[in-house]
């Protein structure tokens, strides 16, 4: 488990203990201070072990757990993965085409996400790579205000990939 060490230590003969309304109790040996947290019904928790001496606190370990997998999980809602949407385009695409698939890109990248454009060449395509080059700096060069290149332009068997990632 992460974060503070519940009863397992006892290395330090001193500890500051601050109480369960987060008042400063003073330096005290662990023993006597597990003794005034059991009285009160709680655990003495380190939560400072490389301060000195260390500092611990009287809390509910129970209830302390749930607190931190509750801010975990709150955490974790509010979080927005990025996806990688992917575009696919062609080397003689026309310009309406193109116009509509810019459109398409900018709101991807609007929403956060990472845009991969693919390139997919055809038959005696292949022998003209200079044009689909010059097609992907073009998608470059439109999106330069908004997004930035994750992968540079490049070869992967019959299609040209560029990923392009939100600035």
């Amino acid at each position: 488990m992460n974060g503070p060490r519940f009863n397992e230590w006892i290395q330090s003969p001193r500890v500051r203990v601050i109480d369960e309304n987060g008042e400063n109790l003073g330096v005290m040996y662990t023993r006597e201070a597990m003794a005034q947290a059991q009285e009160v019904g709680l655990d003495l928790v380190e939560v400072s072990p490389n301060a000195d001496p260390p500092v611990a606190k009287f809390l509910d370990v129970g209830k302390y757990k749930y607190e931190a997998q509750k801010k975990a999980n709150a955490a974790r809602k509010t979080q927005k993965a990025q996806e990688i949407k992917e575009i696919k385009v062609r080397p003689n695409i026309d310009d309406h085409d193109y116009d509509t698939k810019m459109k398409k890109i900018v709101e991807f990248i609007g929403e956060s996400d990472k845009v991969k454009v693919t390139l997919r060449f055809r038959g005696r395509e292949m022998a003209h790579g200079q044009i689909g080059m010059a097609l992907l700096q073009r998608v470059q060069q439109d999106t330069a205000e908004i997004a930035k290149v994750e992968a540079y332009p490049r070869m992967e068997g019959k299609q040209m990939l560029m990923v392009l990632a939100p600035k």
